[in-house]
């Protein structure tokens, strides 16, 4: 018989990005997949093999995160909690922002996981189990302690309410694109040289531009152009390195030689339609060269 190492070791990687969708998180979702694995191991004896053990981890990981997302509420961007989505900035109470996640999936988009961060907690397990995973209904009620009518329900409400939260725009291009690259390219130059206009001429006009945790969000070219000048200082102050965070383009970002944070970049076929600015010095050993 196969040991509980060798049949899971293949499986951390995906069951972080499942807990970081359900969690917004990637703190919590490593320590969420930390439970999983020990409460894995600890029940590996009773283990009937009725299913695969990579579903078997994906029923753990999934009521793990439910108890932690009941536990500690949803994580936001700056814009998804704005009341007026027209005004240029916003300022924010104390809320828990949502975190950056390194790679280039598309299905972990920034602008994705806030949505799926506006559901309840049951249905965003319900929609990560049937739409992302492809399990089926029944295995699903049965992963979630409820029926499959209560999964076809919920799902159907988590496909309304995340279409218009958080909609999948065509425009959007891949962070290995050639179009990706040189944007990404202008971003860093214009900072590393203190030249704004060169930022502004590649910004759409309906760009936005999202502090983390300072909680402000601007939305139009004007109104970011406005920040970004004041932001981009002398040149040499910035030093920026290229990197892919949620299937976007992205830079780790230090400021005169210390580190400040990771830059997250929507970028479409007709320019920079957003900026999200996570200011965190511990993002960048964890995104430095990845």
């Amino acid at each position: 018989m196969t040991t509980f190492e060798e049949e899971s070791a293949g499986l951390r990687s995906e069951l972080t990005a499942h807990a970081y969708r359900m969690l917004g998180s990637w703190d919590e979702a490593e320590d969420a997949v930390q439970e999983t694995y020990l409460r894995g191991y600890r029940s590996w004896d009773g283990f009937e093999g009725r299913s695969s053990v990579r579903t078997w981890l994906y029923r753990i990981a999934t009521n793990v995160c439910l108890d932690a997302a009941r536990d500690r509420g949803r994580r936001a961007l700056p814009s998804g909690l704005a009341a007026d989505e027209h005004a240029a900035a916003h300022a924010l109470s104390p809320v828990r922002w949502l975190q950056p996640f390194p790679g280039d999936r598309d299905d972990l988009r920034l602008a994705l996981v806030a949505g799926m961060q506006t559901l309840p907690p049951s249905q965003r397990a319900v929609l990560l189990l049937r739409d992302v995973l492809q399990l089926p209904a029944d295995e699903v009620a049965e992963i979630l302690g409820t029926t499959v009518p209560a999964v076809k329900s919920s799902l159907q409400r988590a496909r309304a309410r995340l279409a218009r939260t958080a909609p999948t725009p065509h425009d959007v291009v891949e962070p290995t694109s050639p179009d990706a690259r040189r944007l990404l390219d202008v971003y860093v130059r214009a900072f590393e040289t203190a030249d704004v206009r060169l930022l502004t001429a590649v910004l759409r006009a309906d760009a936005t531009l999202e502090l983390v945790p300072a909680g402000a969000w601007f939305a139009g070219k004007a109104a970011c152009s406005v920040v970004l000048a004041d932001a981009v200082g002398t040149p040499g102050e910035w030093s920026m390195e290229p990197t892919t965070a949620n299937g976007a383009p992205a830079v780790v970002v230090r400021r005169h030689g210390e580190p400040l944070g990771v830059a997250v970049l929507d970028v479409r076929r007709d320019g920079i339609a957003g900026i999200t600015v996570f200011e965190d010095p511990a993002l960048v050993g964890r995104f430095a060269s990845t």
